[in-house]
Order: structure tokens, then sequence, then C-alpha cells
């Protein structure tokens, strides 16, 4: 196991780096721009241990930073907002998420995010001098079920920021495999406001909305490709919401605001 991921299960090594992070990053999400959520009532009882969280995925950190917000926002009972952020005093730790591991490795600045709670896993591999997708090994899914086992995990099915890609069946496999309380989170306005990165500001005074959805109702027993299916409906990542338009993003964001 490399130090990083030593140090990363020390939770008082989590608590200062959420602290740090938080304080940086707030003023992008509230001052900068402006954060609109919606559904935390939907998150504020759930179990300490096997929540999935799938969101659909518009920059590689902003949209991770920005549930952590929520999460320990929530956890001092705030309601559908973050307020004054002295949440950051005793941050809500107990969260992992998924990150391709090549992106985690790509800066200083995304190994210290690794201390976060990173489930990196390898998105891609070479073949040729080439660099081709593929789906998780047998490793990686063990080592979100682990997660799953202790703590709630956050996911993008989609593995990637480009806006209706297929989504991947390794997610659908986790959730017949371990069963968890599956919370669908749609996402909107990050790709505008932020970079790729989501490290820099690209437009200020943007909007950003998350919204929390009721927990998937899932017949566990349906297949992998019903699963998944199911999945990238809830986060608005279906070929049927691909199909109504840019029109339908636009009104959606209108109705955020």
């Amino acid at each position: 196991m490399s130090i990083w991921k030593k140090l990363a299960e020390f939770t008082l090594v989590r608590k200062l780096l959420y602290a740090l992070v938080g304080i940086f990053t707030y003023p992008g999400l509230m001052i900068v721009n402006k954060l609109r959520i919606r559904g935390t009532e939907h998150i504020q009882d759930l179990p300490k241990r096997n929540v999935l969280f799938v969101s659909n995925h518009q920059t590689y950190f902003a949209d991770v930073i920005t549930f952590l917000h929520i999460f320990c926002a929530v956890k001092w009972r705030k309601k559908n907002k973050l307020g004054v952020p002295y949440y950051l005093l005793n941050p809500f730790t107990r969260v992992y998420y998924v990150a391709a591991e090549e992106t985690m490795k790509s800066s200083w600045i995304s190994r210290l995010f690794t201390l976060a709670g990173a489930l990196t896993v390898r998105r891609t591999w070479k073949k040729d001098g080439n660099e081709t997708r593929r789906g998780l090994d047998p490793s990686d899914t063990r080592k979100i079920q682990r997660a799953l086992d202790r703590a709630w995990v956050i996911t993008f099915p989609q593995g990637t920021t480009k806006p209706f890609a297929p989504g991947r069946k390794g997610t659908a496999y986790i959730i017949k495999q371990m069963r968890p309380v599956v919370i669908p989170v749609v996402i909107q306005g990050f790709w505008r406001a932020f970079n790729k990165k989501g490290l820099k500001f690209k437009k200020k005074g943007t909007l950003l909305s998350v919204t929390f959805k009721p927990p998937m109702q899932i017949n566990y027993e349906d297949t992998p490709e019903q699963i998944l299916a199911q999945v990238m409906d809830a986060i608005e990542q279906s070929k049927q919401h691909m199909l109504q338009g840019a029109h339908h993003w636009k009104t959606a964001e209108k109705l955020a605001s």
C-alpha cells in the first residue's frame, strides 16, 4: 500500500484536508458562483455504510468537492444550503469517491486529493502505444466493495465528463452484488463555471445546481444491463434525456434558478 493510501486511512488527516480544501473552495461555490442544492432530505438519515451515490460528471474535482461540502453541511443538520462553513470544524469523512488512477497521478494537487478518500481505478490500458478504454477489473471492484462495507461511496457511472456518454456495467455489477442504498444525483452548471479539472474558473457568476433524488427502487435480480439503464435514466444521462436536446437542459437550469 502506498504512503498516500496509508495516510488516507487516518481520520485526522482526512479531516484536516477537508478543512483546508473546504476553506479554499467555498468562495468559488458560494461567492464567485451561486450554488443551489435540492433534496438533502433524502440523505439526512441514511445508514453509515453501504450507500452508493451515482451522478453525472462534469469536472474532475469540482463535482466531488461540492458533494463533500454538502455532506459536511448535512452532518451539521443544514438543509439544502451550505451557509457559513463552520461545518469544516468537524467535517464528515465517512465517504469515498471513485476516480481514474491516471487522473489522480497527473499532478501533485491530484495526489493530494487522493487523501480525501479516492478509490483509484484503472480506466485505460496501453496497446501498441495507444490508450484503450476499458471497464473495471476485479481488483478495482473489490476495492469499491470494501469501501461500501464501511462507508458511503460516490461514483460516476460514465467514467468521463462527456455528457450522455454510455454508462459502465461495473456500477451495475456492484449494485447487484452489494445491494446498497442508491442515491441518484444530477448536477448542472459545473462545466460552464470551471475548466475540465474543476480547479480554475471559466465563467464567473454561474448557477451551480446539485439535486439529490430519493433512493432508487431497484430489483437486484434484474440483469446488469437493466440496472444500468435505470441508473442512467435516474441521473438524466439516458438516450431519452439526450433526445430532449439543448432546450431541455436550458429549461432545467432555468427552473433550478
